[in-house]
This record gives structure tokens, sequence and C-alpha cells, in this order.
């Protein structure tokens, strides 16, 4: 198990970002690997955050992991090969039967049967 903790802050502009904490409170440098359909993944930057005790993780999301389905990162401390986080990006046909696409779709579909509903009462009035 690892004494690693791995909390994403954001993913923006392609690159998915993260904060590394030691539970223990030392202050050694984390050996992490990012691996992507088992290769590793290149440009992983960590850089130290001495004020709050922390590393910061920037993880670039390579070209050829944009692609329809369900595409999986994993984030593994290389000193106990434990699991500290993963990236999970879904795209393409495999969300049209996912329910995040169909309440999307149920909101549309809701905003639409508003405004012609206000346009009716507007008309009948």
């Amino acid at each position: 198990m690892s004494v690693w903790t791995l909390n994403k802050t954001r993913l923006f502009e392609g690159v998915w970002e993260g904060e590394l904490t030691r539970a223990d409170g030392m202050t050694s440098e984390p050996s992490i690997e990012v691996t992507f359909m088992e290769h590793p993944v290149h440009g992983v930057q960590l850089k130290e955050d001495p004020a709050k005790n922390r590393w910061l993780v920037r993880i670039p999301i390579p070209s050829e992991a944009v692609a329809d389905g369900v595409q999986t990162f994993l984030i593994v401390d290389k000193s106990t090969g434990g699991l500290l986080n993963k990236i999970t990006m879904i795209s393409g046909e495999v969300l049209a039967d996912d329910i995040r696409a169909e309440l999307d779709l149920l909101r549309a579909e809701l905003d639409m049967l508003k405004r012609a509903f206000r346009r009716h009462c507007l008309e009948t009035s």
C-alpha cells in the first residue's frame, strides 16, 4: 500500500492535474508511473510545493488516447506498485446509451417544452 495520496484538481487543455500528498508527512520525492494501454505516458511532470507539503502532478493526455470508447490511464506508485489514481475518458458512440447523455437529452427537451408552453400562455392570455 502506498503512503501517497493523489487527488485530481482538474483536466484542462489536455492536461490532467492533481495534488500528491504523503500520509506520514515525509518530504521524499515521489516516484510515479503513468500508463495507457500498458505503455508509459511521456511528459509527466512533478513539481514540489513545499509551502503546502505536496507535489503538483501534470499528466499530458496523448492524442492517440482521444478516440471512441473508454480510455483508461493508470497512475501507479513505482516504489510499492500501488494504484494512486486513474483517469477514465469516455467518448464517441459508446455514450449514446449512457445515462448522462439521456439526461442531457431530457433537459434539452424540457427546455423546448417550457418555451412552447410560455409561448402558448402568452398567445392565449
